[in-house]
């Protein structure tokens, strides 16, 4: 299965972010995607950061800009899971979610963002579900951005038989460095190791961006990237009969049991009196 992740700087143009997705959907078939992976609220932009609110979108252009999107995955044969923002009846908040379209240009799930900032929250309400689906036999899921704080979230993926992770951000158009530069893709590549995980970490470029987009392997390694502040992809294989370095995959569903040691515990005075010498 190849995976192009795709960066750009969104913004708050609808009309603009989607010709560049547009743009970027057709260079990932060019270069034998399988599917594109866009950044958190690739279409809508940001709220709170783009724009105001959710309140300031265009509802009946989100829509056709959507829809175009979507014949366009059809025509290339392309799977595309793109940010964006999901109405939700009023007086409810819209989610922050992530659409997967199919290569039949169907929209078949959605993702809505589990775990929110405190900012998050003045804007938009959390989703309640995992989405898994299948490409190529690789078993896929989507997460987005401060969902990556929550460990307990991958340790459920990892219960579903996930392989390969399919995780959007928007750390972008910041005042400069800051934690997220030491703490983002450290975190994800943990996430990966700690499980055994393909990832494809799709982040926005609007300066100043702490962190670029990126490729990981099960191992944890970074396998490629793509410079900060460019538009861009960067297409890679998940290829699950490669075997990595991974010293816990013998006792990894033992824990998931609740297993927390590997070994027998010694039936020994020396080991049950631990306030001695």
């Amino acid at each position: 299965m190849k995976i192009a992740t795709c960066q750009f700087p969104v913004s708050n143009s609808i009309s603009r972010n989607a010709a560049t997705i547009r743009k970027l959907m057709r260079q990932a078939r060019q270069s034998h995607a399988d599917l594109a992976h866009f950044p958190e609220c690739a279409l809508t932009g940001y709220a709170g950061v783009d724009r105001e609110s959710p309140d300031d979108i265009d509802w009946d252009e989100l829509q056709e800009q959507t829809e175009e999107i979507m014949r366009l995955a059809a025509a290339l044969r392309l799977w595309v899971v793109l940010g964006s923002t999901h109405r939700l009846t009023s007086p409810h908040k819209p989610h922050n979610c992530l659409y997967l379209i199919d290569t039949q240009g169907q929209l078949v799930d959605r993702y809505d963002k589990r775990f929110c900032t405190e900012s998050d929250l003045k804007h938009y309400c959390p989703g309640d579900h995992f989405v898994t689906f299948d490409i190529n036999g690789v078993r896929c899921s989507l997460l987005i951005c401060f969902d990556l704080r929550l460990p307990e979230l991958y340790r459920q993926l990892l219960r579903r038989r996930v392989q390969c992770v399919i995780q959007s951000f928007y750390n972008a158009r910041q005042q400069g460095p800051s934690v997220h530069t030491h703490i983002m893709r450290q975190t994800m590549q943990a996430n990966a190791a700690n499980n055994g995980f393909w990832v494809s970490m799709a982040n926005a470029s609007g300066y100043y961006a702490p962190y670029s987009s990126c490729f990981i392997q099960p191992d944890g390694l970074i396998v490629s990237q793509i410079p900060r502040h460019r538009t861009g992809l960067i297409v890679n294989t998940v290829d699950t009969s490669q075997t990595f370095y991974d010293p816990m995959a013998r006792f990894r569903h033992g824990i998931l049991a609740g297993k927390l040691s590997n070994g027998p515990t010694p039936n020994d005075p020396r080991s049950q009196q631990r306030k001695t010498l």
